[in-house]
Parts: structure tokens; C-alpha cells; sequence
């Protein structure tokens, strides 16, 4: 493989300006369309992923979009029967040049219930302290615009949404575990923890919805592109919730229906 410098985007790409590509070892090939979260450039991120899987190029095993890139990942053969990164970066340029489909309607709405405070939610009132704000203001601002899911990492289903006005840094100390299920925000994002897992973002709530089931279809609640709206509820319907999904199955959950 020839070693490959970071290469300008054509500047001619309306739908994709400034992009870069640049290699991640041998392996591994990253498209960048910028430095700041924004919702436009994680519709790119998608749609390219989107467009890759759909290309199927010979030699790509998996398509990985996060917040402002997309990591194409290959297998390089010793005997060059596998993609080089000349070939694989020539034909990545094309598919970005031919134009990027960053629909917004890309993806599916979700509403998913939220139990914000009190023992699901223990940063709540330190969030509201640290803002200025009270507890009840704090669930208003989290749930009254819709989340985009702009990637899912650090554990299988664990979703990453934004942006919301929330902006704080995470904790000092970071938890040995969160529970399954826990809605925490840090850095104007909001991340759902699908299994009891260390964390240092704030705690403001929780879900009785199963984010990540290896037994479903797909086995992740949620998928990026997808819009998310939460709504709060009680401590009694949070248990309801939660009891009925127990008796319909072990691990069940509800799913987000198509917009």
C-alpha cells in the first residue's frame, strides 16, 4: 500500500464541501467533512455511509459514520489482490463527487419515555444548580426539541443524540457503572446507556425501554439518522412500563415506529 497524505475534497461538490480524506493505518480509510457537531454534517456522514454499503466496493468490511466522518475499513491482501488505498480513495473521491443525498427526513421519529429525576435521574439537581436553572426548567429544555442520533459507540445500541442547549462539561469523577437505560448529558449531547456500563456523563433520567437486545431485529432500539423526542413520564408509568415489558418477554422492548 503507498503511503497517502490527507487529501482535499473537491471545492466543485456542493453537497460535500471541504471534505478530506486521510488513511487510519493500512486498513482504514477516514472521510472528514468537518471539525464542529452539526446536523447537516452528520446527514453527510450518513449519507455517504449509506451510499458506501449500498456501492458495496470489493474489499470494504464495514462502514462506520460517527459525528463528522466515516470510517471505511478494508482488508489489503499481501499478494495486491485486495484494495490499496489509491484504489479504494479514487473510488470513495467518486461517490462523494457524484453528490451526496443528506436528506433530512433520513431516518425514523422515536419518542422514547423518560422518568427524569430522583433515583433514575440523580444529577438532575445538580445540572439545574450548575445552569442556573430549576429541575422542571431542565426537562423542558431536554425534551422539547428533537435528538438526532449521530452515531452510535463505546458499547453495542449505545446512542449518541444531539444538540440541545445543555452545555456542560462531564463529571469530575466518572461512575464505576450507570444502569441500563440511563438518559445522561455532557457537551450538548445526550447519550441512552443500553447496559449497566462506567460513565461520567450527568444522569438526568431513565428510560424503561430496552435500548440494545442481541435476541431482536435489529437487536439496537436505535439507528443514526433517527429523530428522537423525549417525553417525560411518571414514576408510576416508568414502573408500569417496565413491569409489561418484563411479562410480554424477558428483555422486550417497544420500538420507535417509521415517521
Amino acid at each position: 500500500m503507498s503511503a497517502a497524505p490527507s487529501t482535499p475534497g473537491s471545492s466543485h461538490s456542493a453537497a460535500a464541501p471541504g471534505w478530506r480524506l486521510r488513511p487510519q493505518g493500512d486498513r482504514c480509510l477516514i472521510v472528514n467533512f468537518g471539525d464542529a457537531i452539526a446536523p447537516e454534517t452528520g446527514r453527510l456522514c450518513l449519507a455517504l455511509a449509506q451510499k458506501l454499503r449500498e456501492a458495496a466496493l470489493p474489499g470494504v468490511t464495514d462502514v462506520v459514520p460517527s459525528f463528522v466522518a466515516v470510517a471505511v475499513h478494508y482488508a489489503p491482501l499481501p499478494d495486491g489482490s485486495g484494495p490499496t488505498w489509491d484504489t479504494l480513495s479514487a473510488q470513495v473521491r467518486a461517490l462523494i463527487e457524484a453528490g451526496l443525498d443528506a436528506a433530512d427526513e433520513a431516518g425514523r421519529d422515536v419518542e422514547i419515555p423518560v422518568c427524569y429525576g430522583g433515583e433514575h435521574g440523580p444529577d438532575l439537581e445538580d445540572v439545574a444548580r450548575a445552569c442556573g436553572r430549576s429541575p422542571e426548567e431542565i426537562i423542558a429544555l431536554h425534551s422539547s426539541e428533537p435528538c438526532m442520533v449521530y452515531m452510535l459507540g463505546f458499547a453495542p445500541g449505545h446512542a449518541y443524540l444531539g444538540l440541545h442547549e445543555l452545555n456542560l462539561p462531564r463529571r469530575d469523577e466518572p461512575r464505576t457503572e450507570v444502569p441500563a437505560g440511563s438518559i445522561a448529558i455532557a457537551n450538548r449531547q445526550t447519550v441512552i446507556y443500553p447496559n449497566r456500563l462506567p460513565g461520567g456523563w450527568h444522569i438526568l433520567g431513565a428510560t424503561p425501554l430496552v435500548m440494545f437486545d442481541a435476541q431482536r431485529d435489529p437487536p439496537a432500539l436505535l439507528s443514526p439518522g433517527d429523530r428522537v423526542r423525549f417525553v417525560p413520564i411518571s414514576e408510576a408509568r416508568f414502573r408500569a412500563m417496565r413491569a409489561e415489558l418484563q411479562a410480554r418477554q424477558p428483555g422486550a422492548a417497544t420500538t420507535g415506529k417509521p415517521a
